[in-house]
């Protein structure tokens, strides 16, 4: 007869099993990823403006986000405006 360790026997109650990290974490990531989901759903649907003008507000945001950490340019050259161009600006 073999021995039964504390893990062994509650699975063979039904009272516990054992499982993997990564099963472990897919449940919470798949949660937060449906959540992300949704509330990005509902921010678009509440949204006080048509796409055009909330790209614009964006665009324009996040322009100014970028002059505020670095007025004088990136060192390496590029201009800060350069990583909202492909926002569509």
């Amino acid at each position: 007869m073999k021995t039964l360790d504390g893990d062994d026997l509650l699975g063979k109650l039904g009272l516990a099993t054992r499982s993997s990290w990564g099963a472990a974490l897919a449940a919470p990531l798949g949660t937060f990823g449906l959540g992300l989901l949704v509330g990005v759903g509902i921010g678009f649907m509440l949204a006080p403006k048509a796409g055009r003008g909330l790209r614009e507000d964006i665009r324009d945001r996040l322009r100014g986000v970028a002059a505020h950490l670095d007025p004088a340019g990136a060192p390496d050259g590029h201009s800060p405006s350069a990583a909202t161009a492909a926002v569509g600006g």
